[in-house]
């Protein structure tokens, strides 16, 4: 397949279903989208160094916070289906063992179809 780019103005969205999330998702992993209830593509620019030392140190505090006190944590790269429809990827969340243990294995897999109980969303300059 042959890679094409192209820009939007930004008074145009791109509005998606859940399936084409997914399928333009998983040929673009290095892309970091999201997806709003109402189908809105989201493409996020890659960090700057200053918010990624910053964001590795938040992965770091939640992971030792999560080895102590339990449940699972995840990064930025990973994404979370809401209730609303929307799918994100917060830069750091977690969500308790007892609402992990209920997803099967498949759905541990894709993107998490659930609400985590913590996120963290570090802002940025602009």
């Amino acid at each position: 397949m042959q890679t094409l780019t192209f820009e939007l103005p930004q008074d145009i969205t791109l509005r998606v279903s859940r399936e084409e999330f997914w399928a333009i998702a998983t040929v673009n992993r290095d892309l970091r989208l999201e997806r709003t209830a109402d189908g809105e593509l989201i493409v996020n620019p890659p960090t700057g160094g200053e918010s990624g030392r910053r964001n590795i140190k938040i992965g770091r505090y939640l992971d030792e916070w999560t080895d102590r006190y339990g449940g699972v944590c995840f990064d930025s790269s990973s994404g979370f289906e809401l209730p609303n429809g929307a799918t994100r990827s917060p830069d750091a969340s977690w969500v308790s063992r007892e609402r992990w243990d209920t997803l099967s294995q498949e759905k541990r897999e894709g993107l998490l179809p659930l609400c985590p109980d913590f996120v963290v969303k570090l802002r940025s300059k602009n």
